[in-house]
């Protein structure tokens, strides 16, 4: 095929003397991509859908996942990429900007020959302005692994949701919308790590990603870890229409896991206003969605994202939650358990996306198989 330009080299947005077809770096984990979660204020359903494009793979893919009961519902998607890189659509999943940085509609069309299977019609609208990040970058072995930017917004949803013979409507009163968009370097699966990946094992990785809204104010937290506790990535962030953002200090986690799991329960995170007032952001657990089960995330075992599936390939299944022996992989992954949340006398609901693998000293994990107790652990007293 003949290298011409595509139709987004006529607009002044170039970032490199490159086409808009062409990224700024020869890694083959290039990527560019977005998550949504559309979550019940009772608990009862979580919608987690995004999509991603690979630039150096040549792969667009997307995916949605519905938390209903004991079922997860899931549509997978993923094709070939084109130059029209405007169009958000892989199979029945479209994303559509009707106003960047607002408004959003989020489809996923019917299967005609399963009228109970999952479909939705979508609005996302932002309550409140994005806000960026910060720089995330991960080395391994010396090795950059992942470089990423992200912008994280908050809003609501209105629309319709279709599965399992049940149709919920979304209203903004009663459902909250998240959304996080990102882009640079991240591992995709099928790759050599080599030396880095075999002389410098993880030990440990802790991580929180807790963006809230609440009816006048949007908070934001994020936690990464080591194994020794030390902090690589820390963000706790206040945003207000019409004033200027605030930092709520250095966060700390107070975790209550259910027994025998690391699965959380409740959560605490203790903030400190400017005024060095203490905050505490309470997170009490509606409804869980491990990301392994049907989003691609690692450790995934039957798609990950910016894998090559062929050309036009989409996957419908229906996952049984009540049986964790079914889905053993699905506990060594990141976790999104919709909330609600209290901070200062507000109310608010939001997503606590939570993994915690290997050693984390902090919380007295110490190693893979360590788990929290089935008693409450003493101060100073490590897990099991």
């Amino acid at each position: 095929m003949t290298d011409r330009p595509i139709a987004l080299d006529e607009y002044p947005i170039h970032q490199a003397p490159l086409s808009m077809r062409q990224v700024a770096t020869g890694d083959r984990n290039a990527y560019d991509r977005c998550i949504f979660h559309v979550l019940d204020h009772s608990g009862r359903a979580l919608l987690i859908a995004g999509l991603g494009v690979y630039p150096n793979t040549g792969v667009i893919d997307a995916y949605a996942t519905l938390r209903l009961g004991d079922r997860l519902h899931a549509v997978r998607a993923s094709d070939a990429l084109t130059d029209d890189r405007l169009a958000l659509t892989v199979g029945p999943l479209t994303i559509t900007v009707e106003e960047p940085l607002h408004r959003l509609r989020l489809t996923c069309d019917p299967d005609l020959s399963d009228p109970d299977g999952l479909s939705y019609e979508l609005t996302w609208t932002a309550s409140f302005p994005a806000v960026w990040e910060p720089h995330h970058t991960q080395h391994r072995g010396g090795r950059l692994v992942l470089e990423g930017r992200r912008f994280v917004q908050a809003g609501t949803c209105t629309g319709t949701i279709h599965a399992a013979g049940e149709r919920l409507t979304v209203t903004a009163g009663e459902w909250t919308g998240t959304r996080d968009r990102s882009w640079g370097v991240r591992p995709i699966p099928g790759e050599d790590g080599g030396r880095a990946a075999a002389e410098a094992p993880t030990e440990g990785f802790h991580w929180i990603w807790c963006p809230v809204r609440f009816d006048d104010r949007f908070v934001m937290v994020i936690v990464q870890e080591d194994a020794d506790g030390h902090r690589t990535l820390n963000e706790a962030l206040l945003v207000r229409d019409g004033a200027p953002d605030r930092q709520l200090g250095w966060p700390y986690a107070d975790i209550s896991y259910r027994p025998g799991t690391r699965h959380p329960e409740r959560a605490v995170l203790h903030l400190t206003d400017p005024t060095r007032k203490p905050l505490e952001l309470t997170a009490e657990i509606l409804t869980s969605s491990p990301l392994a089960l049907g989003a691609g995330y690692p450790p995934a075992d039957d798609w990950q994202h910016g894998t090559w599936q062929g050309r036009g390939w989409t996957d419908r299944r229906v996952y049984d939650l009540t049986d964790p022996a079914a889905h053993p992989r699905a506990a060594y992954g990141v976790t999104d358990h919709a909330a609600r949340f209290t901070l200062d006398g507000r109310t608010g609901h939001g997503i606590f996306e939570h993994g915690s693998f290997g050693r984390h000293d902090p919380s007295g994990f110490t190693g893979y198989d360590s788990v929290a107790p089935d008693r409450a652990r003493r101060p100073g007293e490590a897990a099991r």
